[in-house]
């Protein structure tokens, strides 16, 4: 029996579980990317304190805005959206945050890889979702993947000379 509710969406059930719990395992993913960012932001220290702290912060909005996103195209599918915080602490792929790490440019490498990592995935999960045939959900994870990309760039020049 389906846990999906009706819609008018002409997708195929069993393709629309299989992204929604796709874009969902990506929600969880976010918040804990979200929360690790956040710390990176919060406790940074260093001669680059301000740069770092702000650029932080701004791309802890993008991942919101991204998480928004993917969460409410699962919804539309007819699923239901999200996950609870113990779910995303046993399903995260991100290695955890090293509290106590304060460090500018320990922090900016650490914010880095995490970026990366989720680059990483959601240029996979496009591949995934084209290939079955949803082709809007696809393109919501190019644009979530052009702006991870694009917060990666900004991470990666202050490390990457």
């Amino acid at each position: 029996m389906s846990t999906l509710h009706s819609t008018g969406i002409n997708i195929s059930e069993s393709v629309r579980e299989e992204v929604a719990a796709l874009l969902n395992a990506r929600v969880g993913l976010f918040t804990d990317l979200y929360v690790q960012t956040k710390l990176a932001h919060w406790n940074v220290r260093g001669s680059h304190f301000i740069a770092y702290h702000e650029l932080f912060d701004s791309i802890a909005d993008h991942l919101l805005e991204s998480q928004d996103s993917m969460a409410e195209r699962a919804a539309a599918l007819g699923a239901s959206a999200g996950m609870t915080v113990q779910q995303t602490a046993e399903e995260t792929r991100l290695p955890a945050w090293p509290i106590g790490t304060r460090q500018d440019q320990e922090v900016i490498r650490l914010v880095g890889e995490r970026l990366a990592l989720a680059a990483n995935l959601i240029r996979e999960d496009i591949d995934t979702a084209a290939n079955r045939g949803d082709a809007d959900t696809a393109d919501l994870f190019t644009e979530v993947s052009r702006q991870l990309d694009k917060d990666l760039w900004f991470v990666e020049a202050h490390y990457n000379l």
